[in-house]
């Protein structure tokens, strides 16, 4: 399974973003997970097939998650707003298919102050 990102780039804070993940075939959960600089890997969002959506604590209410499954190329679109520079790191698209996971190449994301 191929992932196609796009999106990302660098901000203001106050500012908004938006990444973009499209793969093909019978995908089950999709998502996106940032590392920020010296940190380890955490999850920003994921939704499923059925449209069910879950974010971290510290996005909520500024993040939304959103995904469109028709014609069997499954695309999630996370849109950011009010970003702040604790947002910055690299976003990684993740979806499962199968009992498998398969990761983006990531997009830097970078806040200014």
């Amino acid at each position: 399974v191929e992932l196609v990102e796009s999106g990302g780039g660098l901000v203001q804070a106050g500012g908004s973003l938006n990444l973009s993940c499209a793969a093909s075939g019978s995908v089950n959960m999709m998502g996106w997970y940032r590392q920020p600089p010296g940190k380890e890997r955490e999850l920003v969002a994921d939704i499923t097939r059925g449209g069910n959506a879950n974010y971290a604590e510290s996005v909520k209410g500024r993040f939304t998650i959103a995904r469109d499954n028709a014609n069997a190329k499954n695309t999630v679109v996370l849109q950011m707003n009010s970003l702040k520079p604790e947002d910055r790191g690299v976003y990684y698209c993740n979806i499962i298919v199968g009992r498998g996971s398969v990761w983006g190449q990531g997009n830097l994301v970078t806040v200014s102050s």
